[in-house]
């Protein structure tokens, strides 16, 4: 793995994805965005397919990602359910057997803060959407990913990792009681570790993986939060306008979709991976209070990332690497 500090980025908390592409080439490279057609997603496409990119759109809602996606050009979508595992792997199966090499893939799709909900096996909702569907999604595509020579996975994680590790004990919240903050923090964690250990997995078949802190951005991530809740984020200035100011991590949807695209794209990048990145450059681990810049310890353990590729693989039957 790759030291966890900054590399001298030209880029920053307020440049946004079309400044990260700009005068890039990805012509002939086949991209796929989770969550491509809402929020961050779809900035993340656009930017993509500027830069000639074809861009694949997994969406379980066929219809809006059409509508959403409308005008951009370089871009196919396909139906798929991440919260589905059969789902996941005839999208995984079709991509394969079209021959297709993937050389990007941005885990973007999740949720935040819902009640209490699971999946058809019992598994929280949180940690089942945001890290075992992309876990499945990853083992599924590994074939055309190994197949580009230089893949890169970059998982969508966030600032909130920094509210707790995963409970390995328990992580479905059987014995404790559902906390919607707690099962988001560790699923954010998850998306870390994940990218922790695909990379020491995947470098010796030229996949590279990275995680990341987009800022804090109002979508439609936060449609089951209180308006309470919301105005704790300090998104909404005097006039009830959404607030836009980079400098203190609240970023436009074309400035947060920015580090996904760097991780995805940067040629600064080339031969690191498994680091986790914010403001489109390596963070420096956390120092600081929770909620401040940096990557919480627990975030970048291969003691903890091992431990969870071992029981993601129990739980899915499915591993990256093993086909």
């Amino acid at each position: 793995m790759s030291e966890q500090k900054p590399i001298g980025s030209p880029f920053g908390a307020a440049s946004t994805a079309l400044n990260v592409v700009e005068g890039l080439d990805l012509t002939g490279k086949t991209a796929i965005v989770t969550g491509g057609y809402s929020g961050l997603g779809v900035e993340t496409t656009r930017a993509l397919a500027s830069a000639g990119a074809h861009v694949i759109v997994p969406a379980r809602d066929r219809g809006k990602a059409e509508r959403t996606l409308a005008g951009i050009g370089n871009v196919t979508i396909e139906t798929m359910d991440l919260t589905d595992a059969a789902s996941i792997a005839a999208f995984s199966n079709r991509i394969v057997g079209q021959g297709r090499a993937v050389s990007i893939l941005i885990n973007s799709a999740g949720i935040m803060a819902t009640p209490l909900a699971r999946d058809v096996d019992g598994h929280e909702s949180q940690f089942a959407t945001n890290h075992l569907g992309h876990f499945r999604l990853v083992a599924g595509l590994w074939p055309a990913l190994v197949k580009s020579g230089n893949a890169r996975v970059v998982s969508v994680s966030s600032r909130g990792h920094q509210i707790c590790p995963v409970d390995f004990d328990d992580i479905d919240f059987r014995a404790r009681p559902y906390d919607k903050w707690q099962a988001y923090g560790q699923a954010k964690t998850a998306n870390a570790l994940f990218a922790l250990g695909l990379d020491q997995r995947g470098t010796a078949f030229g996949v590279r993986a990275f995680s990341l802190h987009p800022g804090v951005i109002l979508t439609d991530l936060a449609r089951h939060l209180s308006e309470e809740e919301i105005n704790a984020f300090d998104v909404y200035d005097e006039n009830g306008d959404r607030r836009v100011d980079p400098s203190r991590d609240l970023k436009s949807p074309e400035q947060g979709a920015a580090t996904s695209v760097w991780a995805a794209t940067s040629p600064q990048l080339v031969g690191i991976g498994g680091v986790y990145c914010e403001d489109c450059e390596i963070s420096l681990p956390q120092e600081e209070a929770p909620g401040d810049k940096g990557v919480a310890p627990w975030a970048m353990d291969p003691q903890a990332a091992d431990r969870l590729w071992d029981i993601s693989k129990t739980i899915t039957g499915v591993s990256p690497g093993d086909m």
